[in-house]
């Protein structure tokens, strides 16, 4: 799923890409209105997250250009300005949802996530929505997993990780495998980010992160999930 950033200040640019890409989603960004626009046309993205107060061209502007081409698209605001006129400007001209700095970067993932579920956008991108593995119940569409009455949040690397040991359960996924499948192009081969994050997420979804059931290491070879 592709996000397109539009932000001048680069500290807030950054810190938006770097939490995204971490959550999976590819992230292309825009210093300015204009740029936004042109990235908009060329990229044909996902989601919008859309700064007001910008160079060339201000956020209100750039929505107006989408919402010509594009009614569906997700748009959030993000804007210093907290004044309630901006904020029903910004919804009039068809903003989904509308975020005053100063904020958090994992406050803006959640409001993403959940204008994301609201749209229908995450079901759009998953196939076979729900699956289980051992007892864990696995919610793609949700970005959720659940065992009993105990909620974890996933990322979206975190489905497609588990969705292909699912889906090959009962044989050995290789590292090179996973990495394809989940980083793609952006993986580098010496990298050890595949192994750190299956070992972050065997610490929120395996009842015993040192005696794993869902995620289990085959050494040398990969992971395997025995279904």
């Amino acid at each position: 799923m592709k996000i397109l950033i539009a932000e001048d200040d680069a500290n807030t640019r950054e810190a938006l890409r770097e939490v995204l890409d971490g959550e999976g989603f590819k992230v292309i960004a825009a210093t300015n209105g204009v740029e936004a626009v042109d990235l908009f046309r060329q990229e044909q993205p996902d989601f919008i997250c859309l700064d007001v107060m910008m160079p060339g061209m201000n956020g209100y502007e750039v929505c107006k250009h989408i919402r010509k081409v594009d009614e569906k698209v997700p748009i959030l605001f993000l804007t210093a300005k907290a004044e309630e006129i901006d904020t029903v400007l910004g919804l009039e001209l068809g903003a989904d949802d509308y975020m005053t700095k100063p904020f958090g970067v994992k406050e803006v993932l959640a409001r993403i996530r959940a204008i994301l579920r609201r749209s229908g956008l995450l079901k759009k991108s998953e196939r076979n929505q729900t699956f289980v593995m051992d007892d864990l119940h696995i919610v793609a569409s949700e970005l959720r997993a659940y065992r009993g009455k105990q909620e974890m949040q996933l990322t979206l690397r975190d489905i497609k990780i588990l969705r292909l040991l699912y889906d090959r359960r009962g044989k050995v996924v290789s590292r090179d495998a996973l990495a394809d499948e989940v980083w793609g192009a952006d993986y580098f081969p010496e990298s050890r980010a595949l192994d750190q994050h299956i070992s972050q997420l065997r610490r929120r979804i395996e009842t015993d992160a040192a005696s794993p059931r869902i995620i289990r290491t085959v050494h040398g070879a990969g992971y395997r999930y025995e279904g």
